[in-house]
């Protein structure tokens, strides 16, 4: 083992109680003092308080040595076992020398803990002592000396006399660190020396190749064709796939009748959605579906970067201590056989495949510390797929505690096509106006950097503001605008066009071709006087080759020679490519001036997007009229945007004979194939502006079967055909619930005006899942004619309304009362104080917000409040402010649920009206006293063993339900539940039952463990 590894080896449980033992402890009745007080005060080993003897501080640094040292393998001691003592006691007279110290508990943590360390034995020094250590003894000094200094400090602001208010934030700094801490060690075994320095090796390579984005259209020579990750990134939201319901939507069970007969779980607070960054926040397994250019494989560099750097944001620590692996299937599933993980490097040709320690990435799964990214299963043929679903399945059976996201497109792979492996599936959503005018900002902000005068700065800013402009009110391009790449794309054509964007989908990419293959050189002056320059057409005709080869045989990538000999069989028909020389030459041009073309490795050769590939690859199939290709592929969804595009390239009469063939082809099809090419059909009928009205008809006539939608995947999927289907979607009139609901959430996921009208028929529907899919969707629309038109009309009986921005609360606020609300994302305390009316809230749930901490601050003053969600706000963990209010019902969930659950907020016992509390906990947190007295209905996630503390700690309790999140939990015992004696109902999750008739007249429902994830 390194040294430099042995500081990250003590655990919080070990290092607490031995340094609580350095401080005198405080008496009862301790309470707030008006000033900060001087460490030589505290310490127990001097003064009148003493308790703490020499001989006590050499024994306390002795442990602190052995415990760092005790799970060191053969030979990897960090230092000679004869050098322990002398270092333990170096260890003993640098901490005595806190006593010394010219400074107060606030200075101290003002300080930090390794500039606390500093100061320690710069006075050691000072005193004339010398350390006389092995190297490896002294780093081994060092570390204990820090890690003791954190928890020095965190032992500070912990006491109930720590008066620094304004070092709150860096207290939970300490305890957040400590934490990660407890969560590396027990992630990351003993290592060798060799695997220790290649994961930093790795750490750094990964971090250097994902780090940067490329933006389309703004790159004016290559070193600015790349921007920073962190700077460029914007987060989209991901809905979990099998439910789009809305927050509200269920029955509020939780907040019913105490007494209800089902032991269900207590509804969660979950909103609709949730950022695509988030999706591994508390699930193992996850499949993400979205379509091109929707972010997903932006999404697996964000996360294999945040890994290496060792850094997650609040709600992902489940990247503590991960090694990511980035797997294109792209790339990887071109070898004969999928590779095995000592494989995965040279797979994707990391150039440190060479260097990793034999067995290493054997040992990384093994021990549960890889972060698996296999992106883009619908970039290989249908063909390999079946073989890659058993290669992942493998690879799950022999390493199951790894992280793993899969990414395809929506269509690509049948619902449940990881069911097996328990995967939970999410998929993107498109772009909310939010995001779409965030996007813009973010792409401005890049471009600005590449102006060189003042003058390009200020047109810059002018098209910006008119683009901002243009996407509210063009529906056209607002409904393009809901990916990444279409955003940038629009936004990059109308800085070249200077402010004039085509209309259409396909105009746009034949701009944006012409920007690409020509008008930027030549804007650029890249070409001097004589240079051979090569027109737009013959470079579209040589694209298009190549990607109409990769289409016909399912590839995403060529090898470079296949390429070469492609272009060469080319050469005969487009002879004014020649003039660039041969084939080897035209590619290096193309690769190097198309900006359609890249090298991912030295010998392959693939498009910057798929998108590209797609739409040229369908010219190429109009010009060649391989109709009947088309359409035998079109149950494939690698096909699915090239026959859209083959509509948008072919002439009148060619549209006719290629639709009408597609419902034929579909015709031969089971009942699901057959419908998604229907839709497929009507989704191709916005790109044929010129088409036969019998045509036409005919194509919608065959879609009518999936009118209207009858469950809510097929409400998705059919939303897809874009705005056409508004035309066809029935009026509420005679419609079930059920059937109602999903015209709505079809509808809704069209997020143009033109769906107001038909939403706005809803309204008045009854039932409380219409309404509230119609209030969740107020993010996705112009938002004062939605509110007129829909909201206003919305019976609030039972109703959560949703606020995702101030002018969003402003309006329900001034048509109030509203007292249900749901504010979804970031607002202050300050705007949440001031926009909501103190004694109109009674139910009120804030989700996805980062900035609020301090919940006396933002709801204080809601007099009337008797219900309260917290829901991935991880800056929350004091509910002490609240004790004035009326709540009855809390759920508190974290940013994320894993085998780590947060430590209980501060507070929670003061709550004491409380009736009703859904939280995680850890097995060690169910204590007396933690918990108001009054509890009889509780949903809890419990990261432990048993259930043993319960009794105690909820003496009333009626119904309860828990979830226990380990993958294999060992068998759950119920007997220490006789001792409650209201108990009605207990729900088990994820643990079997050894003892259900120990509850007689209880009703025990048990679902047996299940893996994580």
């Amino acid at each position: 083992m390194e040294p430099a590894a042995i500081g990250a080896r003590l655990a919080s449980g070990v290092v607490a109680p031995l340094i609580r033992k350095l401080f005198v402890q405080e008496g009862p009745g301790a309470g707030l003092v008006g000033r900060p007080v001087r460490i030589s005060s505290l310490v127990s080993f001097r003064g009148e308080q003493r308790t703490l003897t020499e001989k006590d501080l050499n024994k306390l640094a002795a442990e602190l040595v052995a415990q760092a040292t005790r799970h060191a393998g053969p030979g990897e001691r960090p230092c000679p076992a004869d050098e322990d003592k002398i270092v333990a006691l170096h260890l003993a007279t640098t901490l005595h020398t806190l006593g010394d110290l010219d400074m107060d508990d606030v200075q101290a943590v003002r300080l930090g803990h390794r500039a606390l360390a500093r100061a320690l034995i710069d006075a050691i020094l000072a005193q004339g002592n010398k350390l006389f250590l092995s190297q490896g003894g002294t780093v081994l000094y060092q570390r204990l000396l820090d890690t003791a200094c954190l928890h020095i400090l965190h032992f500070f602001t912990q006491r109930s006399t720590f008066v620094a208010r304004t070092l709150v934030e860096q207290s939970g700094q300490l305890n957040e660190l400590i934490t990660k801490i407890d969560i590396l060690i027990e992630r990351i075994p003993s290592q060798s020396a060799q695997d220790a320095r290649f994961e930093r090796r790795y750490a750094a390579y990964m971090i250097g190749k994902h780090s940067t984005l490329t933006i389309v259209g703004i790159d004016l020579s290559h070193a600015e064709a790349t921007w920073p990750l962190d700077a460029a990134y914007l987060s989209l939201e991901a809905v979990p796939s099998h439910q789009d319901r809305p927050e509200g939507t269920f029955e509020e069970t939780f907040e019913g009748t105490a007494d209800a007969a089902s032991p269900a779980a207590l509804p969660a607070a979950l909103p609709t959605a949730l950022p695509a960054d988030r999706a591994l926040s508390g699930h193992q397994r996850v499949l993400l579906r979205g379509t091109a250019g929707s972010g997903k494989t932006t999404l697996v560099q964000w996360l294999a970067v945040h890994a290496a750097r060792q850094e997650p944001p609040r709600g992902l620590e489940q990247l503590i201590g991960r090694v990511p692996f980035v797997l294109p299937l792209r790339t990887i599933a071109r070898r004969d056989a999928l590779p095995s993980p000592a494989a995965f490097l040279a797979a994707v040709h990391n150039p440190l495949d060479g260097a990793q320690p034999p067995g290493w990435a054997d040992r990384v799964l093994s021990a549960g510390r890889g972060l698996l990214l296999i992106d883009g299963i619908d970039e290989i043929p249908e063909r390999d797929r079946e073989r890659t679903r058993a290669w992942l399945a493998d690879l799950l059976i022999a390493y199951p505690d790894n992280l793993w996201l899969v990414t395809s497109r929506p269509s690509a792979v049948a619902d449940d096509w990881l069911g097996a492996q328990d995967f939970t599936e999410f998929t993107l959503s498109p772009m909310s106006r939010e995001g779409m005018a965030a996007f813009i900002d973010r792409w401005h902000d890049a471009a600005r950097q590449t102006c060189r005068t003042e003058e390009e700065r200020a047109a810059l800013k002018d098209y910006q503001s008119a683009l901002h402009t243009a996407v509210r009110t063009k529906q056209d391009l607002s409904r393009l605008a809901t990916n990444p790449l279409m955003c940038g794309l629009i936004c990059a054509l109308h800085r070249a066009r200077r402010g004039y964007l085509p209309p259409g989908r396909k105009a746009l990419y034949d701009a944006a071709l012409s920007m690409l293959l020509t008008r930027r050189d030549t804007e650029r002056r890249i070409y001097a006087p004589g240079d051979v320059q090569l027109d737009e057409e013959p470079q579209i005709q040589l694209l298009q080759r190549l990607a109409y080869y990769l289409i016909r045989n399912g590839e995403a990538e060529l090898d470079r020679d296949r390429a070469e000999r492609l272009i060469e069989e080319a050469l005969p028909s487009v002879p004014s490519a020649q003039a660039l020389g041969d084939a080897p030459a035209i590619l290096r041009h193309l690769l190097l001036r198309s900006g359609l073309l890249r090298e991912p490795s030295a010998n392959t050769v693939d498009f910057v997007h798929r998108t590209f590939q797609d739409y040229l690859g369908a010219k190429a199939a109009v010009e060649a009229w391989d109709v009947g290709l088309l359409t035998r592929n079109a149950f494939d969804a690698q096909w699915e945007d090239v026959i859209r595009m083959a509509v948008a390239h072919a002439r009148p009469r060619e549209r006719a004979e290629l639709l009408g063939k597609l419902l034929v082809e579909a015709a031969r099809w089971d009942p699901q194939a057959s419908l998604r090419q229907k839709l497929l059909a009507m989704a191709c009928l916005e790109h044929a502006p010129d088409l036969d009205p019998a045509v036409r008809d005919e194509v919608t006539r065959n879609a009518m079967e999936f009118i209207p939608p009858v469950d809510i995947p097929r409400a998705r999927e059919l939303a897809t055909v874009g705005p056409l289907v508004l035309d066809v979607l029935p009026p509420p009139d005679g419609l079930t619930d059920e059937v109602a609901e999903c015209c709505v959430v079809t509808a809704s996921r069209i997020p143009v005006d033109a769906a107001i009208p038909y939403l706005s028929r809803f309204a008045d529907h009854p039932a409380i899942a219409v309404r509230a899919q119609l209030a969740s969707s107020w993010g996705r629309f112009d938002t004062e004619r939605y509110f007129h038109e829909v909201i206003l009309r919305l019976d609030r009986d039972g109703l959560y309304v949703v606020a995702e921005s101030m002018e969003h609360l402003r309006l329900l606020v001034d048509t109030g009362p509203r007292p249900w609300l749901i504010l979804r994302g970031d607002f202050t305390e300050d705007e949440i104080r001031n926009g909501l009316r103190g004694e109109e809230v009674t139910r009120l749930r804030l989700t996805g917000n980062d900035l609020v901490s301090d919940l006396g601050a933002a709801l204080g003053h809601l007099t009337h409040l008797e219900t309260l969600y917290v829901s991935g706000c991880p800056q929350v963990r004091d509910l002490g402010p609240l004790s004035e209010l009326p709540l009855r019902t809390l759920v508190f969930e974290p940013s994320s649920l894993s085998l780590h659950a947060d430590p209980l907020p501060k507070g929670l016992n003061t709550l004491v009206g409380l009736e009703r509390l859904k939280i995680a906990v850890r097995e060690a947190d169910i204590q007396p006293r933690g918990f108001p007295p009054g509890i009889t209905w509780l949903d809890v996630q419990v990261v432990g063993d048993g259930l043993g503390a319960m009794p105690s700690a909820f003496p009333r309790l009626r119904h309860l339900h828990a979830a226990f999140v380990s993958g294999s939990h060992p068998p759950v015992t119920l007997a220490p539940l006789a001792a409650l004696p209201d108990l009605r109902t207990v729900t088990i999750v994820g643990a079997e039952v050894v003892d259900a008739h120990a509850l007689p007249g209880v009703t025990v429902t048990a679902s047996g463990a299940t893996p994580p994830g």
